[in-house]
């Protein structure tokens, strides 16, 4: 008999004892009569349980209660444990539903992020057109960024008119910057969109001529020129360019101009553009010259602009500038400090590419996140930190992060490492790492290491995983142990 069973009987026992009731009618004779309850041995208490009636270790009164008394409770020692099923019940069902809310939310950030991926990628595709000169093919891309309205809407839209204007589709055009006037009054191109509806309105009613190609050109041996001449005048010239309506191109050799410039006036220019002064893509454009080009003060200026920047890209685009300039440190201080995962994972995989294996490890032995502990895993593989991948793939509790340590030694390829493999292969007999450790040696094309273990496996299932990878690898090897099974060597 369980607790719940045992609540049930007291409670229906008070019921039935006469005396007990206040107030309520005495319950109808049973047909036949009650059984009589077994006597219990000499000395014990009746079924173990607590006396029944009033008092402090008895129920209370049955039926309607006086304003004010307290509810009915069950019997003391019983209640408790009985009310516990109710407690652990609800446990379940909420780890249950934050199981399910944990789902949801990684099913709507992958879903974000592939939808940003797909943006990205239709919005490049437009801009490579735009550098080309296939402005037809531009028009299209444009289209479909515009469609997914998300956060490159506006910048569609810009280059959209301008390619129109450059189809010599002036009304087209003109409509087009309409809408972004509209539909994105905060943008950051509508100053060059008001420029350029200036533009098309001059040049409406005049056709689409060679000239302006050639213009182009011109502009961009002159804009070339310029980087050897005196800063104090070019600075002026190549800043006009940036905020016109320039070509894509010709805005580019303008900001790779300026980058080269020792000026500091041009340097003050590459900061505020890194800064966001200007559009998205001029600005990612400084971000990268300010790290590739100039000292401690270009990287001072891009720790300013990640501090009091609230775009993931940006700040994404300058923690891999930080990495081409070197700056480990404030790589280091990113992948402990940023409250975003998205950009803790960025400047662990920079760190990684730097082979910073101290702060990795250091990293790795605070972090709480499985999923960042995978991304620095991973950034251990880049940086060809065989050491600790081994040492991981050995000694890790966490069954998920022990199976990409092994993963990652697989892909890694040397004889170290297999040796590694095939000892955790040997010395640990939960399947799920020696399947994983098979698979490394398939991936590392070690048909040497996978025959050894396969002749000496005795379970028929670890066996016959071997073989299966053995069976599609094209070496020697593997060929003569295939024949060696068949009976033919």
């Amino acid at each position: 008999m369980n607790v719940k069973h045992v609540l049930t009987f007291v409670i229906v026992l008070g019921t039935a004892a006469p005396g007990l009731g206040q107030g309520v009618d005495p319950l109808p004779p049973v047909p036949g009569g009650l059984p009589p309850l077994a006597s219990p041995p000499s000395g014990l208490p009746p079924l173990g349980l607590p006396p029944l009636g009033p008092g402090p270790l008895g129920l209370g009164p049955l039926g309607p209660a006086p304003l004010g008394q307290p509810p009915l409770r069950p019997p003391m020692g019983v209640g408790p444990l009985a009310m516990s099923y109710l407690t652990l019940d609800e446990q379940e069902r909420e780890l249950e539903r934050q199981e399910r809310e944990a789902e949801r939310k990684e099913r709507e950030r992958e879903r974000l992020e592939r939808e940003r991926e797909r943006e990205l990628n239709l919005y490049e595709q437009g801009m490579e057109a735009t550098y080309e000169g296939r402005y037809d093919r531009a028009v299209t891309y444009f289209d479909r960024v515009v469609e997914l309205k998300r956060t490159r809407a506006d910048a569609a839209l810009y280059w959209k008119a301008y390619s129109q204007n450059r189809l010599g589709q002036r009304t087209e055009a003109l409509a087009t910057i309409g809408e972004l006037t509209k539909a994105y009054p905060a943008s950051r191109y509508l100053k060059q969109a008001r420029a350029l509806e200036l533009e098309v309105k001059r040049a409406s009613g005049q056709p689409v001529t060679p000239e302006s190609q050639a213009d182009e050109d011109l502009k961009l041996l002159a804009i070339t020129s310029l980087q050897h001449t005196a800063p104090e005048q070019a600075v002026p010239l190549l800043e006009k360019q940036l905020e016109g309506t320039a070509s894509p191109r010709v805005k580019e050799r303008a900001l790779y101009v300026l980058a080269l410039s020792n000026s500091p006036r041009a340097r003050e220019v590459l900061k505020n553009l890194a800064k966001g002064s200007s559009t998205p893509e001029l600005q990612l454009r400084a971000i990268n010259y300010l790290g590739v080009h100039g000292g401690p003060e270009s990287r001072a200026a891009l720790a300013e602009v990640y501090a009091g920047a609230t775009d993931v890209d940006v700040k994404r685009r300058i923690l891999r500038a930080f990495m081409v300039s070197g700056e480990k440190a404030r790589l280091f201080n990113a992948a402990q400090n940023e409250k975003d995962p998205t950009l803790r994972a960025t400047a662990v995989e920079q760190l990684g590419v730097m082979g910073a294996h101290d702060e990795l490890w250091q990293l790795y032995q605070k972090e709480t996140s499985t999923d960042i502990k995978k991304s620095i895993i991973r950034a251990m593989f880049v940086g060809g930190n065989a050491t600790r991948l081994v040492e991981l793939a050995k000694s890790e509790q966490n069954a998920e992060l022990r199976l990409a340590a092994i993963r990652n030694l697989g892909i890694m390829g040397s004889k170290r490492t297999a040796d590694a493999l095939v000892d955790i292969y040997n010395t640990d007999k939960d399947p799920a790492v020696r399947k994983a450790v098979i698979l490394g040696l398939f991936q590392q094309g070690n048909a040497a290491g996978l025959v050894a273990l396969a002749r000496k496996e005795q379970d028929m299932a670890m066996k016959t995983a071997i073989v299966k990878r053995l069976s599609v690898m094209q070496d020697k090897v593997a060929t003569d142990y295939m024949l060696e099974l068949l009976g033919g060597k």
